[in-house]
């Protein structure tokens, strides 16, 4: 993947990538474990399709597994499929004794670790192909991200910082500007990031897309909704397959009322719970009679992770249970355990509400001390909190 694509993919935490289900490891590389859609007519499917029938005749290629693992796990990031994670982990695991002094190796083992949460692991791997690669972004911005994840901004802005001399100045800007705008600099961020990329000339499209839909959701946070639109539709424009678009833009629609765009947005997503989930709320809201089914389905999946133990995507569950089901209690079982792990405003947004919903304001603490230590701008947090701390909740 350019640099550009693993910034987009990497920073959009994170809602999205972080809150999969656990990917699944074929045995092997001819394992056939299911024939996903989309492979007549999606031209990255059809070459990852071509690569791993090279691979048969040629298995111990090491180029040709690590191409065939970063674009597996380049599809997972862009569909919402956790199986192309699985694919990709498989196609490095012969690699793992011969590949000890291999920057590549270890970028792909933390991109992995960090999709599974071993939040701990994948900061050593990558750190590992940092100090193999030290001139390469990739890695330092993946180590961005997770810090970003789990609230430590300062060591988040010293990646970012570590990326100036290393790639195109929009991608460290942008990584910049998602910090400061989580810690008190909103406005600055949006202004700054807005001129840097009306500056930025011929930045590759998947950074464009990016710094858009960051854009589009500070542009929310300071309640500039027309300007919000204007990011989001230069976004889609640019034609480019990324489930974190589909799910911000698909965020905003529902704020703003328009749930029956967002079915006609999602048309076809199912596959992917996190808009599987956007697809239920905007039924349910616009009384669309799919609404009963997209219902049924991701009630079938999150019932079936929690039977094997899988605690990834307990942010989009506890939503599921407060917004879909009227479940507070289960939402806020779900959303508290979601916060030891993840600490993202999406993370805290959930936690607050679904302590709220429970009349347990004691529980949302937690994201109370976040808003209140990192000084984080969102009008409609802030109205939770109030509410909360009129309940007997600390502001």
């Amino acid at each position: 993947m350019e640099i550009a694509r693993l910034l987009a993919a990497l920073l959009a935490s994170l809602a999205v990538s972080l809150a999969q289900a656990a990917p699944f490891t074929p045995k092997s590389d001819n394992d056939v474990v299911e024939r996903l859609p989309s492979g007549a007519t999606d031209p990255s499917v059809r070459r990852v399709d071509s690569l791993r029938k090279q691979l048969a005749a040629r298995p111990d290629d090491v180029a040709l597994r690590m191409e065939i693992a970063r674009r597996y796990f380049d599809l997972a990031m862009a569909q919402g499929d956790p199986r192309y994670v699985g694919y990709a982990q498989a196609a490095i695991i012969p690699l793992a004794k011969t590949e000890a002094n291999s920057a590549q190796y270890w970028l792909v083992k933390g991109m992995i670790e960090q999709y599974s949460h071993d939040f701990p692991g994948a900061l050593q791997s990558l750190e590992k192909a940092s100090q193999l690669d030290p001139k390469a972004p990739d890695p330092i911005a993946w180590q961005a991200a997770i810090h970003m994840v789990q609230a430590r901004y300062p060591e988040a802005l010293s990646e970012c910082t570590r990326l100036v001399p290393l790639a195109h100045p929009l991608y460290a800007q942008g990584c910049t500007a998602y910090v400061e705008a989580a810690t008190g600099h909103l406005a600055p961020a949006y202004e700054i990031l807005s001129k840097e990329l009306a500056n930025a000339g011929d930045a590759a499209p998947g950074l464009v897309l990016w710094i858009e839909t960051r854009l589009g959701e500070m542009a929310i946070r300071l309640q500039k909704f027309d300007e919000a639109q204007a990011h989001f539709d230069r976004a889609l424009r640019l034609g480019l397959t990324d489930q974190f678009l589909l799910g911000a833009y698909s965020d905003f629609l529902l704020l703003r009322n328009r749930p029956a765009e967002v079915t006609k947005l999602l048309a076809d997503w199912e596959r992917s719970d996190v808009l599987l989930l956007r697809l239920a709320l905007a039924g349910k809201a616009a009384k669309d009679p799919r609404a009963a089914d997209w219902a049924s389905q991701l009630r079938d999946r999150f019932a079936a992770a929690a039977l094997r133990g899988d605690r990834l995507h307990e942010q989009e569950a506890a939503r599921f249970e407060l917004d879909v089901e009227g479940h507070p209690d289960k939402a806020l079982d779900y959303a508290s355990r979601n916060y030891t792990a993840q600490k993202e405003a999406r993370d805290a947004e959930i936690l607050l509400r679904a302590a709220l919903a429970a009349n347990q304001p004691k529980a949302a603490q937690p994201a109370l001390d976040w808003l209140r230590t990192n000084h984080y701008e969102d009008p409609a947090l802030a109205r939770i909190a109030d509410e909360l701390a009129a309940k007997g909740a600390t502001r």
